[in-house]
């Protein structure tokens, strides 16, 4: 049996892994780790929760106000400590985050195979997204499978010079979405802790917004903020804010913002609850990566404060819009949405380029697979 050790601590990684850990286990010839960082532990902890996947390994290396390069090592160290003692065959990481970057060097320093699941992704700024952007460079080289959610994710690793293990999987957000609204169509209470806002903004346009990219700190949160505040004074209008626990966003929202009538800012949504958000919303306005997957899945426009992504292909399909953090240009974009019903159909009906709910079964195939070679010696 070929041990594979998963290793995610975001709550995005864990979204993004729990079907493929699940698809792993089906997967004969292996036997399934799983080792968590807990980098962001509470909002990790819900992904958890409605996975039913309890880590074999807890690193709960959290810590509010840690700097990068302090977090960076402990990872490192933690992780490395529990691959010595696991003494796995493969490990999985995914993405771009520091958990994703520490994992994939701690194994290189053991010659332990890396397989990388969304791999590829390239905004072509090593500032933007920071220090996403580098995380995910750094997996690239060491990895030997490259899981790929697209064409134009697989040529940015053939244009690196990544020859070898390159497969183009989808990316495996579709999968925990389909399976989570499958889960909340059985159990509808699982999402019911929206039924309020629901009913309280019921007459209303709902745009859906979520920020939190360090980037965006200072000056483009203030302009995100002063954006958001014009956009509810519209009576046909309702934010919906799942709140960052980032207190460089609560402090400027909570500055310019203040309380408005129309304007729900609430704690972070466990999943189902935030998949409940994305069907209620009319607009996403977001700076998230994943976001920018999701929301197309579900026919939403989305519109992304940022200046540059490594998503492209959204983009591209017309699924989504650059719009940056400047507040004109913010309250123009989502006005025209909420005025032109041409254009909001336009976005909301274009080609969602990111998959077709099947990736972690492709993945988990491609490792086996991968793993009974190495046995074989091949």
């Amino acid at each position: 049996m070929a041990k594979i050790l998963v290793i995610f601590g975001t709550r995005p990684e864990a979204i993004k892994l729990f079907p493929v850990v699940d698809a792993l286990r089906s997967e004969p010839g292996l036997t399934v780790r799983t080792c968590v960082t807990a980098q962001h532990r509470g909002l990790l902890d819900q992904v958890l929760d409605i996975a039913a996947l309890v880590p074999d390994r807890d690193l709960d290396l959290m810590e509010p106000g840690q700097t990068l390069d302090r977090l960076t090592a402990r990872l490192l160290t933690g992780l490395g400590e529990v691959m010595d003692a696991e003494q796995p065959d493969r490990v999985v990481v995914q993405g771009d985050t520091a958990t994703a970057m520490a994992g994939a060097l701690a194994a290189y320093y053991r010659q332990i195979p890396v397989a990388h699941v969304e791999a590829g992704l390239r905004s072509g700024d090593i500032y933007h997204p920071w220090p996403e952007e580098v995380n995910r460079r750094i997996v690239a080289p060491i990895a030997d499978l490259h899981f790929a959610p697209t064409d134009t994710a697989a040529a940015a690793l053939k244009a690196e010079n990544v020859t070898r293990g390159i497969h183009v999987t989808g990316n495996t957000v579709i999968d925990a979405l389909h399976w989570t609204r499958d889960r909340i169509a059985r159990d509808p209470a699982l999402a019911a802790g929206l039924d309020p806002i629901a009913a309280r903004f019921a007459d209303k346009r709902i745009v859906l917004v979520t920020t939190h990219r360090r980037e965006n700190f200072g000056d483009g949160m203030m302009g995100i903020a002063r954006a958001l505040g014009r956009i509810a004074a519209r009576d046909d209008v309702a934010i919906l804010f799942p709140m960052h626990p980032n207190p460089n966003v609560g402090t400027v929202m909570d500055e310019l913002l203040g309380d408005r009538p129309n304007i729900a800012r609430i704690e972070p949504l466990d999943y189902p609850q935030f998949i409940r958000a994305l069907d209620l919303a009319d607009i996403v306005l977001t700076d998230s990566g994943g976001v920018q997957e999701e929301a197309p899945a579900l026919g939403k426009p989305v519109l992304v404060m940022r200046d540059t992504t490594e998503r492209p292909e959204g983009v591209q399909a017309g699924t989504a819009k650059l719009i940056g953090t400047d507040e004109d240009r913010i309250v123009t974009e989502v006005f025209t949405l909420l005025d032109d019903k041409s254009a909001h159909m336009t976005m909301a009906r274009a080609h969602n380029p990111f998959g077709d709910g099947r990736a972690a079964s492709r993945i988990a195939r491609i490792i086996g697979q991968a793993a009974q070679t190495a046995q074989s010696g091949g």
